[in-house]
C-alpha cells in the first residue's frame, strides 16, 4: 500500500509542474473531475440502494425473529458493505462525508466498544440496551447524541454497531460471532434490542440519502456542484489526498498493520462478522475506482471517464507505464517494475536514473554482490519508437521520443558505455536488511 501512495505523491508533483507547461492538460483534469464525481455518486447510490435492503431484511427479522430471517439479515449487512468500502476512497480531504457536518462517524466509526451498546460475556447487564434506568427509551435522537460521547470508541450507530447486534462479539477462533437468535425473542431486553437495531437501519439510510444528495446532478447548491466548480490543481489534491491517506495511514496503517501486529481479533476492521478481509479488498476497489476513472454497478453496468491514470498519461507517460526492471533484458530474470514502486525512475542532470528495491533472491544476491565489487557491465534499455518518435539525417538516426519498457542491468557489454551500476546501501541492523534495501542506480545521458 506504501507503493500507491508514493506513486500518488509523484502524482501530485507532476501535475504541479506540467500545469505552467501544458495549458490544454486543465481539460483533461476537468474530465476526470467529473468522472470522479460521477463514480461517488454511483458508489453512494449502490450504497443506499443495499442499505434498504438491509433495513427490509431487519424488519423483516424484528417481525418475525427466527434463524432464517436472522441469517438474511447478516446476508444483507455483508452485501451492503460491498459498495460502501469502495466509497471511503471519497473520505479525508474535507468532503461532504467527513466536513464538520459529515456523516462518516455516523455511519462507519471503529473499533466499536461492545460494552457501550449491549451485553458482553464478562457483564450480562452492560450496554445501553440494558441501562434502563440514564436510557429508559430508546429513540434515534438519543443513539445520535451518544455517538462517539465521551470516547472515541463509543460508537452507538453506523454498520459496525448493526453488526454487532447481528453477530455479537467474536470469540472465537474458528469463526464469526455466535448471536443467538433468541435475543430479540426471549433475551431480556429483547424489545430494546429490536428497537435499537431498527433505528440504526433508518440512520444508516437516513445518512446515506445525505450522500447520494450531496453528489447528485442539476443541483447548483450541491457538494458536486462546488466540487466542479474549484480549480483543477484544488480538486485533484483532494482527489490524491482522499485515496493517498485511504492507502496509507487508514488501510495499510489501522486496518492491516495494527491488527496483524497486534495479533487480536478486537483490531480487525470488522471483528464481529469475521468480514475484514472484504473490508480491505472492498478499499483498495476504491482507490483503483478513482485512479482508473471506472466503478463497475451493482446491477453490473459500468460508470466510466478519465481518471487520474490519464491525468498523469497526459502529464509523464513513463510515470504512468509499468516499467520493468531486468537482467540482460531476460523477462525471466526480473528485479523490480514501477507499478509496485520497486522499480524508481527519474531524471537528473546527467540523464535517466533509476533505483531499485532488490528482491530477496539468489539472482539479486549474486547481482548485489557483483555491482559491490565493480564488476557489472553497465545498463542497457528496452523500448519502442512510436510514430514521428524518430529523425533521420543521412545514416544518423535521432530519437527525440520512446516508449520506454525495461530498463536492464548488463553483466558484460553494455549497449550504452557511458552508464554505470553501483550498489548503495542504508544503515540498517544485519547483512540480510542491509542487502534487502540495497539499491542499484544507473545513469546514462540519453
Amino acid at each position: 500500500m506504501r507503493q500507491v501512495w508514493v506513486l500518488i505523491a509523484l502524482a501530485m508533483l507532476a501535475f504541479g509542474v506540467a500545469s505552467a507547461q501544458d495549458a490544454d492538460l486543465e481539460a483533461v483534469q476537468r474530465e476526470a473531475m467529473v468522472t470522479y464525481a460521477d463514480i461517488a455518486y454511483a458508489s453512494y447510490g449502490d450504497s443506499l440502494t443495499t442499505a434498504l435492503d438491509l433495513r427490509d431484511a431487519i424488519a423483516a427479522f424484528v417481525a418475525e425473529p427466527s434463524e432464517e430471517t436472522f441469517a438474511a439479515a447478516k446476508e444483507a449487512w455483508l452485501a451492503a458493505n460491498e459498495p460502501y468500502g469502495q466509497t471511503e476512497a471519497y473520505r479525508f480531504y474535507g468532503g461532504p462525508i467527513d466536513d464538520e457536518d459529515g456523516p462518516e462517524g455516523l455511519l462507519n466509526a471503529w473499533p466499536l466498544d461492545e460494552a457501550y451498546v449491549d451485553y458482553i460475556d464478562s457483564d450480562p447487564n452492560a450496554g445501553i440496551i440494558n441501562n434502563l434506568t440514564d436510557y429508559p427509551e430508546i429513540t434515534r435522537d438519543l443513539l445520535v447524541s451518544l455517538n462517539e460521547a465521551g470516547a472515541e470508541e463509543n460508537i452507538s450507530t453506523g454498520y459496525h454497531a448493526i453488526e454487532f447486534l447481528l453477530w455479537g462479539q467474536d470469540l472465537y477462533a474458528d469463526s464469526a460471532g455466535r448471536r443467538a437468535f433468541t435475543d430479540y425473542t426471549t433475551a431480556p431486553n429483547a424489545e430494546r434490542r429490536a428497537a435499537y437495531l431498527t433505528i440504526l437501519a433508518d440512520l444508516l439510510v437516513e445518512n446515506l440519502e445525505s450522500m447520494v444528495a450531496e453528489w447528485a446532478l442539476d443541483d447548483a447548491d450541491n457538494y458536486r456542484a462546488e466540487f466542479l466548480a474549484s480549480s483543477p490543481d484544488a480538486a485533484l489534491t483532494n482527489m490524491l489526498t482522499g485515496v493517498g491517506v485511504l492507502a496509507t495511514a487508514e488501510l495499510a496503517g489501522e486496518r492491516m498493520f495494527v491488527a496483524y501486529d497486534n495479533r487480536d481479533q478486537e483490531d480487525e476492521h470488522s471483528c464481529f462478522s469475521d468480514n475484514t478481509h472484504r473490508d480491505i479488498i472492498t478499499n483498495f476497489m476504491g482507490i483503483a475506482n478513482v485512479y482508473t476513472g471506472s466503478y463497475t454497478r451493482l446491477d453490473g453496468s459500468v460508470v466510466s471517464g478519465t481518471g487520474i491514470a490519464d491525468v498523469i498519461e497526459a502529464v509523464d507517460p513513463a510515470l504512468n507505464a509499468d516499467i520493468l526492471a531486468l537482467v540482460d533484458h531476460s523477462p525471466g530474470d526480473l528485479l523490480g517494475r514501477t507499478r509496485s514502486r520497486t522499480l524508481r525512475l527519474a531524471e537528473d542532470t546527467r540523464g535517466l536514473a533509476f533505483e531499485i528495491d532488490l528482491p530477496q533472491t539468489t539472482l539479486a544476491a549474486d547481482l548485489l554482490a557483483l555491482a559491490e565489487r565493480g564488476d557489472l557491465g553497465g545498463g542497457s534499455f528496452g523500448f519502442l519508437v512510436p510514430p514521428g518518435g524518430e529523425r533521420w539525417e543521412g545514416r544518423t538516426r535521432t530519437l527525440t521520443e520512446i516508449d520506454l519498457r525495461e530498463i536492464s542491468v548488463v553483466h558484460a557489454w553494455p549497449a550504452y558505455p557511458q552508464t554505470s551500476v553501483a550498489a548503495r546501501a542504508r544503515t540498517v541492523l544485519d547483512a540480510a536488511t542491509r542487502r534487502a534495501l540495497a539499491r542499484l542506480r544507473m545513469e546514462h545521458l540519453l
